[in-house]
């Protein structure tokens, strides 16, 4: 699944082609021209997540390019790059909006995916601020989550009761369940509904980068920091900042996190003064917190804030009445989306509703939309379901789950070794198979201590 749009203009076509088979590897969609007025009009079109310019070119330059873009879409990132570094023009491309500034042939590849990931993570955080509330709001409250089952119901009614006050939450479940989307459902019937809704993924960034854009930095203060930058707290100020997989986060964040919540206040890297900020702070995990606080990986006045109120969302296949439900609403969006009617036939809908969905209702919405890609007429068959659906069986299982047999961390690691063994250990499918992201399987590979058994003849 691509990462991103990505539009790269420059007039030197080797690097056109360098940078577009660097980033198709990384997973993101890649368009290349090769001067200015065509950079200009393919932004002017639309659908891209960052673009990487050559300052110099002919028709337009790279200025010209930029400032095309901030008029056009002001919250695209552009990064410019070019073949001689300039303090003066490096300056000015950053005083003009530019997002990064990059020296062609002295940058490396990590850093120049670097620059690309944050671009498309800051694209994203923007992108979360443009409100839903005619999704979620009056009879709407939780449109977007599908579910009639008396588990969610239980979930409904506690968002409910929470979404009014500003306590802090902490939303537990499985990797899949909708953690967000009952995060944003909490902010949407809010007082705060009026301002911005952030989040950020705990563990998609390293430390220092997770740091700076939680609390902001000062100019200088880390090589790289050219610039002064606000912090996604204060982005989120009068709103809600919702904190994705906070049990991944290192134990010196956690100690800036638990002045926020005690003092309500920020201090940037590099900075001494601390900046008041008034956030609705909702955490997320898929980790036992009580678990790692007792082995020492969380810290337990960090939880004990966090926990104020807590929210466990019950994974998929402990509400087996809201897979049909679930399958429908996919189904309806790929018919409204393709102009066709989609169904599934009764058959194939009894497997779906038997398999145990260890990837919870993103690993449904994955098989529903490859299904469907596959399918030859307009109703899936169960022949056009995977094999592991298709072929499973809970009463033929080994793997039951009670307390003297496997628990839910020993079954997600044989589930992940046997799609990883599927697959051939080919990990940007495995993880679209798991439903998950890559960085994610890359953690539960390390976590596993994972290791690809040698093939034999």
């Amino acid at each position: 699944m691509a990462e991103g749009k990505v539009l790269i203009a420059d007039d030197e076509k080797s690097m056109c082609k360098y940078l577009s088979i660097m980033l198709n590897k990384e997973g993101y969609s890649v368009d290349t021209v090769h001067n200015g007025k065509d950079a200009i009009d393919k932004i002017k079109e639309g659908g891209y997540d960052v673009v990487i310019t050559d300052i110099r070119m002919k028709e337009a330059d790279g200025l010209e390019v930029l400032s095309a873009a901030r008029e056009s879409e002001p919250n695209l990132p552009v990064v410019i790059m070019t073949a001689y570094a300039s303090k003066k023009t490096a300056i000015e491309a950053l005083n003009k909006g530019a997002f990064y500034y990059l020296v062609k042939r002295a940058a490396k590849n990590d850093e120049i995916k670097m620059v690309v990931k944050n671009a498309t993570d800051m694209r994203k955080v923007r992108s979360e601020n443009v409100f839903l509330k005619r999704q979620l709001k009056g009879n709407d409250d939780f449109k977007n989550i599908i579910g009639k089952s008396e588990e969610m119901q239980k979930v409904f009614e506690r968002v409910r009761k929470v979404a009014n006050s500003d306590s802090t939450i902490l939303v537990n479940g499985e990797s899949g369940t909708g953690k967000e989307l009952v995060a944003k459902s909490i902010h949407y019937q809010s007082s705060r509904s009026k301002n911005a809704f952030v989040s950020i993924n705990c563990g998609a960034l390293p430390e220092n980068l997770l740091e700076s854009e939680l609390f902001g930095h000062k100019k200088g203060s880390f090589t790289g920091a050219i610039r002064e930058k606000d912090g996604l707290f204060k982005v989120a100020c009068g709103g809600t900042f919702f904190l994705d997989e906070v049990g991944e986060t290192s134990p010196a964040i956690q100690v800036k996190l638990l002045r926020v919540l005690q003092e309500r206040e920020i201090i940037p890297v590099g900075g001494t003064r601390p900046i008041k900020v008034d956030v609705r702070l909702i955490a997320a995990t898929n980790a036992d917190l009580e678990e790692n606080v007792r082995t020492g990986d969380f810290r337990a006045d960090l939880y004990y804030r966090l926990n104020v109120i807590p929210i466990k969302i019950p994974p998929l296949r402990k509400r087996q009445s809201d897979i049909p439900l679930l399958v429908d609403h996919f189904l309806k969006r790929a018919s409204e989306k393709t102009k066709q009617k989609k169904s599934i036939s009764n058959k194939a809908m009894d497997l779906m509703v038997e398999y145990d969905w260890p990837g919870n209702v993103r690993e449904l919405e994955n098989i529903v939309e490859r299904a469907i890609v596959l399918q030859e007429g307009n109703k899936i068959m169960p022949h056009d379901l995977p094999d592991k659906i298709r072929f499973h069986s809970r009463s033929s299982r080994n793997l039951v789950l009670d307390d003297t047999q496997m628990t839910l961390q020993e079954l997600e690691k044989e589930y992940v070794i046997s799609v990883l063994d599927e697959t051939g250990w080919q990990k940007k499918k495995a993880s679209e198979i798991l439903g998950i992201n890559a960085s994610t399987l890359y953690r539960k590979i390390q976590r596993y201590d994972l290791k690809r058994e040698k093939e034999t003849v």
